[in-house]
């Protein structure tokens, strides 16, 4: 018979490392701001923030889904979205339906 132990702390270890991959992704969206030099209020800032949460670099949104997630009505939904991309922080994406973005890398 073999009896070799397995050794479980290896696994441990690479959860520690999943918290620093996800740590690292908030800070990338701080040095997009940052770069950006957007003086945005207080409340836009969070915004962004929430969004970049729930979509990161990767995943496509709309102006529905900034409504729901924010709580926000249609016309600020889109004034905020409008504003973003002027400020050249999230980017119009094609072949995912009309009004579809996400954030620039």
């Amino acid at each position: 018979m073999n009896e070799e132990k397995v050794d479980i702390w290896v696994t441990k270890v690479d959860i520690e490392n999943g918290k620093v991959d996800i740590q690292d992704k908030k800070v990338d969206i701080e040095s997009v701001l940052s770069e950006k030099g957007g003086d945005f209020s207080v409340k836009t800032t969070i915004h962004i923030h929430r969004l970049f949460e729930k979509f990161g670099f990767d995943e496509v949104f709309g102006r529905s889904a900034v409504m729901e997630l924010l709580g926000l009505k249609g016309s600020g939904a889109s004034k905020l979205l409008s504003n973003l991309v002027q400020a050249d922080i999230i980017e119009p994406v094609s072949g995912h339906g009309k009004g579809k973005y996400k954030f620039k890398k």
